[in-house]
């Protein structure tokens, strides 16, 4: 049986990032970099989604500032994209399928919640507020909070520092194989999440994580 089955969890706590993992919403992020740079004449730049996969919010603010010299600030295009994004999340970005289950039955286990995602604060409480399992997750945390992406391990140290236990101690999930490195490097074990809407390599994913799951139906 899998690590991962719920009845067998190993863990003290489990960190989720959300988009792509948790929430089936990458195509909020696919329309707002289309509408985007459609306003300013432009396409979707080649390898962009690839590019951004592990950075924070700011850092894909400067990011696409240099990459397209913009003459907006971080904090202008933050701002946008936030404005962009934020009644998607709120009205039509849903769990994906098992995934509240498995929360609920981690959760009944003694299993710690927490986050790691590159939302901001208010839209990660949003939409998990709507998804009716804000209530579940000890502690959340977003690269808001520390200088570095998610191919660190600053945040996830972060995240088990909220929640009171040793990394050691936590699996990760993620669905970037950036991410799954910094988890790594973080002395947590790293499950990589199969998310067909991202440009994945999956056989490296596999490689990094400690193990994989296609879906959190697998945990049930």
């Amino acid at each position: 049986m899998s690590i991962v089955n719920c009845s067998l969890f190993p863990f003290a706590a489990a960190i989720f990032d959300l988009d792509g993992t948790l929430l089936d919403s990458m195509w909020v992020w696919h329309a707002v970099d289309r509408a985007f740079f459609a306003a300013r004449g432009l396409a979707v730049p080649e390898g962009y989604a690839e590019a951004i996969q592990s950075l924070t919010f700011r850092e894909t603010a400067q990011y696409t500032i240099g990459c397209l010299g913009l003459p907006e600030s971080p904090e202008q295009l933050m701002a946008e994209w936030d404005e962009m994004s934020f009644l998607e999340y709120r009205d039509h970005v849903r769990l994906k399928p098992g995934a509240g289950e498995v929360l609920r039955a981690l959760r009944a286990r003694g299993v710690r919640l927490g986050t790691a995602t590159n939302l901001s604060s208010h839209v990660a409480r949003t939409v998990l507020e709507q998804n009716g399992v804000l209530e579940l997750f000890d502690a959340l945390t977003t690269t808001e909070e520390v200088s570095r992406g998610k191919g660190y391990p600053d945040i996830y140290l972060l995240a088990a520092h909220k929640l009171g236990v040793p990394p050691e101690q936590c699996v990760a999930f993620d669905d970037v194989a950036k991410s799954l490195l910094g988890i790594r490097a973080a002395g947590m074990t790293a499950c990589a999440v199969w998310e067909p809407g991202m440009p994945q390599d999956w056989d490296e994913m596999q490689r990094l994580a400690n193990f994989s799951i296609m879906g959190f139906e697998d945990m049930l």
